[in-house]
């Protein structure tokens, strides 16, 4: 605990607990057993405070707290995701909540979601207790990973989709998304992001809390990267004067409606990533100028592409081998 002397002649008594800071301001400098007292009562008062909050109150509260800190997209989970758990849950008075609660909802939760999904909910529950009752150890079982093979886009099916897109106004948005583009990325882009064949990624088009769509600056300096691409598609983008104008919803439903004119098997943009980091390094990239390129923060997603790729080129290189044997052979 200290006792600080404020440039208003004031005095501060701060101390740190579990973690947080608590202070109390006096016109005077108190006594030790003064400046305990205080602290003391302050602790009880936020205590009782939080007391009476109900999960949901205190996953609002701790939004609103976070609001100047997190993503705007992470506000957005923060704000929905609780309204989507078990009303019962939802009620619980913050200080009345178990283990045992914990493990309830976790339960009927696993019934009709995916483990992923529920890892992600369990995070959340974890995260608002942490900053308001940091004395509960949490200790869940959660459900198993499903471990998915990464859906990588065929070169034909790419070919065929950017030549069908030619001269639309999505043709620049899938290009880039070959390019290992988000689509948050593609829609924030301007003109004055293209520098030659330079492309400069600094920021995101996402969803707040109030389903606004809105421009933030990337969070990670491994989001914030440059990419060179064809100095045609440079052109073009010049000459039409922008990358992508409408909603980014819009560029998913006309790649859905492309694969389904085209026949080919439906996958989302962002797939197409995959599909750039499977070229890559079928081209020699090393992984680690993948990994920069696609603005990967980590290389769990990157690195299950990439074996996987390896896999489908190992297979292929086992029939052409079986068929040059089977030529020799037979002819």
């Amino acid at each position: 605990m200290k006792i600080e002397k404020l440039p208003s002649g004031s005095y501060r008594v701060r101390k740190m607990y579990q973690g947080n800071a608590y202070s109390v301001v006096f016109d005077y400098k108190p006594t030790q057993k003064e400046a305990i007292q205080a602290i003391s009562a302050e602790l009880d008062r936020i205590k009782t405070k939080y007391d009476r909050l109900t999960f949901l109150t205190a996953a609002a509260e701790y939004a609103e707290m976070k609001r100047n800190v997190l993503s705007p997209r992470s506000i957005k989970d923060y704000t929905e995701m609780p309204k989507r758990l078990p009303e019962w849950f939802q009620s619980l008075p913050l200080a009345d909540i178990t283990q045992v609660d914990i493990n309830r909802v976790v339960n009927e939760l696993s019934a009709t979601r995916a483990p992923k999904t529920v890892r992600n909910y369990h995070g959340l529950i974890s995260t608002i207790l942490g900053t308001f009752r940091p004395d509960m150890r949490i200790s869940t079982k959660l459900p198993q990973k499903v471990k998915k093979e990464p859906y990588i886009p065929s070169q034909h099916d790419v070919k065929a989709i950017l030549e069908t897109v030619k001269g639309t106004k999505y043709e620049a948005a899938v290009w880039l998304g070959c390019y290992g583009l988000r689509r948050s990325e593609i829609c924030a882009l301007t003109l004055e992001d293209i520098d030659g064949d330079i492309v400069h990624i600094t920021k995101a088009m996402v969803m707040n809390d109030r389903h606004e769509w809105v421009i933030k600056v990337n969070k990670t300096t491994d989001s914030t990267r440059d990419i060179v691409i064809p100095v045609e598609l440079a052109d073009r983008i010049r000459e039409q004067g922008f990358v992508y104008r409408g909603h980014p919803n819009g560029i998913s439903k006309y790649l859905a409606k492309v694969q389904l004119q085209l026949g080919i098997p439906s996958f989302s943009l962002h797939k197409l990533r995959h599909y750039f980091a499977s070229e890559m390094s079928a081209l020699g990239v090393p992984e680690a100028d993948i990994l920069k390129l696609g603005g990967w923060k980590s290389d769990h997603v990157m690195k299950t592409v990439y074996r996987h790729s390896m896999m489908d080129r190992e297979e292929q290189a086992k029939r052409e081998a079986a068929e040059k044997l089977r030529s020799a052979i037979f002819s």
